[in-house]
């Protein structure tokens, strides 16, 4: 059984943004506002119970999204990043322009202070898809013969040199094979800078929609290039999430948030931010759909989904990312993750049942309690 009253602390660092000071430079100002929040008592809804029922304040406060501001700062420190580099990589015979990818832009961090995920695009060279309704125009006619691994190459020194003369008193670390980190100095956040350029998908070709577009990154200790279609991930989680009232990036934050308290208490949980989502995204809809009105439902269909599919591996290794790229358990290490998950959702599932008076003195099964909760209504 978790030791809650430190997961409630940990929870809170993590919402007022102390939990990696490490990761930022902050100002004297912004480190006594910091402190403050931490040392006097929160005005978040879900902490009011957290003496009486804290397995039930921990599993409200995890669904919930980090405040509007916070993550404004955090969108608006990586624009300023793009902003830099833009015209610093347009003098090195680079032109660029750049997005925002990630758990920032979809809305489902679990930190006052995120790191963001920056996309730095090269415009001057594209890849395309030879069947696409553009191609078969003649868009892409008489394009220069460039190889991406050299052009993204070429764009990854030009963002490790322009970083280091936009920020000089930041750090530039450069030893990640996607991206480039920049931290500290004036910024408030940790900005992972990713090379990358569009890849035309057939899709985009026809619907001329950015979702539908793709990108390719460069791994640079590899020496090759990875696909990616971020923004259709984007577009997919968020409108089946829209299309429920929020319910499922609230489960999706439930999940990165216990990842993360088993993680600070040193266990190893294989399974990424993006498969968590990429999971859920498959779990009932209707279900989560009730935590519009009982917010514990998230709860409920979050430990049921999670239990099914470790019973069901066959079942779990049959889903797709929602950007339908591939399998999301492709590696059974993943599988191993989502047991430790599903593990640490059913004990949460279980003590949040015992503190409104479900399975103490009664044999009720998890399906009973799953039953109850979702019926169950607490100020949150």
């Amino acid at each position: 059984m978790a030791d809650i009253g430190k997961r409630l602390i940990q929870l809170r660092a993590r919402r007022v943004g102390d939990d990696r000071p490490q990761r930022t430079a902050l100002s004297a100002a912004q480190t006594l506002d910091v402190m403050a929040k931490s040392l006097y008592q929160s005005d978040e809804k879900w902490e009011r119970n957290r003496h009486a029922r804290p397995f039930t304040a921990y599993a409200l406060g995890a669904m919930q999204e980090v405040g509007e501001t916070y993550t404004r700062v955090s969108v608006e420190e990586a624009e300023r990043v793009g902003k830099q580099l833009v015209p610093r990589l347009a003098r090195r015979g680079i032109p660029a322009e750049y997005r925002l990818q990630g758990s920032v832009p979809l809305n489902v961090h679990i930190r006052r202070v995120s790191d963001v995920d920056l996309l730095m695009l090269d415009t001057s060279h594209r890849t395309y898809d030879r069947h696409g309704a553009m191609a078969a125009s003649g868009a892409y006619l008489y394009q220069p013969a460039r190889n991406s691994v050299g052009v993204l190459g070429s764009l990854r020194a030009g963002v490790i040199s322009s970083l280091r003369e936009a920020y000089t008193a930041a750090t530039v670390d450069a030893s990640g094979a996607k991206a480039v980190t920049v931290s500290g100095g004036s910024l408030q956040r940790v900005v992972d800078v990713v090379p990358s350029h569009w890849h035309d998908t057939i899709q985009y070709q026809s619907s001329r929609m950015e979702r539908d577009r793709g990108v390719t990154i460069l791994d640079s200790k590899k020496a090759t290039t990875i696909d990616n279609l971020p923004f259709l991930h984007i577009h997919r989680v968020g409108e089946r999430c829209d299309s429920i009232l929020g319910g499922l990036r609230k489960s999706i934050r439930l999940c990165k948030q216990v990842k993360a308290d088993m993680e600070k208490e040193g266990k190893t949980v294989s399974l990424p931010s993006f498969d968590i989502a990429a999971a859920m995204y498959h779990a009932d809809m209707a279900q989560l759909r009730i935590g519009v009105v009982y917010e514990l439902a998230v709860l409920a269909e979050t430990q049921r989904f999670l239990d099914y599919l470790h019973h069901n591996k066959d079942y779990a290794r049959t889903l797709v990312t929602p950007d339908g790229l591939r399998r999301i358990f492709d590696d059974p290490k993943k599988l191993d993750g989502l047991t430790q998950l599903s593990v640490e959702m059913d004990d949460l599932l279980k003590q949040v049942a015992r503190e409104h008076g479900y399975g103490v003195s009664t044999h009720l099964s998890t399906e009973d309690l799953r039953t109850r909760l979702k019926l169950t209504n607490v100020e949150a």
